[in-house]
């Protein structure tokens, strides 16, 4: 059995799930979401928890148990609590701003790079080299995270470019000099 489909999922208060078939919608305070799971698993919901079980133990139902047991539960919490990711810009004169919904990043390039987050997601910018991304879908959050640190991932001998918070990135020695 799955150790990570195994376990239940708890709502949180004014968090409303609708299971038909294999269509699960999830309400909550900051949206909807909803998801078609594929038909080796089950979904049911007992009282305030929701599980996850597959219908038969085939390889299929076995490898996508987990999964679909962990795409219920961050559409659960990105409708109660929502999503967050942040980047941090380095470099000598890069930085990010927001224009109405786009972000303008000025990252060394000779223009600069406008970028359009998807239905749904917020952008925010903090003293010119943090970016926040917001949002109640999970996958939506890091592919926008994803985009936009692509537009310069950070190098290895100076270090810089587009980072997330946190990441540590292995650094290279350069050429040495001339004796």
């Amino acid at each position: 059995m799955s150790r990570i489909g195994k376990r239940p999922i708890p709502l949180p208060q004014k968090v409303t799930v609708t299971i038909t078939g294999q269509h699960v919608a999830v309400k909550g305070p900051k949206g909807e979401l909803a998801r078609t799971l594929p038909p080796e698993v089950e979904v049911v919901q007992e009282g305030e928890t929701i599980l996850v079980t597959r219908r038969n133990e085939s390889r299929p139902a076995r490898q996508r148990h987990g999964l679909c047991r962990t795409l219920v539960a961050n559409m659960v919490e990105g409708v109660s609590q929502g999503f967050k990711k942040r980047l941090e810009i380095q470099g000598v004169g890069y930085r990010a701003q927001v224009q109405g919904r786009n972000l303008v990043l000025n990252v060394g390039y000779s223009n600069p790079v406008q970028i359009e987050p998807p239905q749904g997601i917020q952008i925010s910018v903090e003293n010119n080299t943090n970016v926040i991304v917001e949002g109640i879908d999970k996958e939506i959050v890091g592919n926008m995270s994803a985009t936009i640190r692509a537009v310069r991932p950070p190098e290895p001998y100076k270090g810089k470019g587009i980072r997330y918070a946190g990441e540590l990135v292995r650094r290279k020695a350069g050429k040495t000099g001339k004796k």
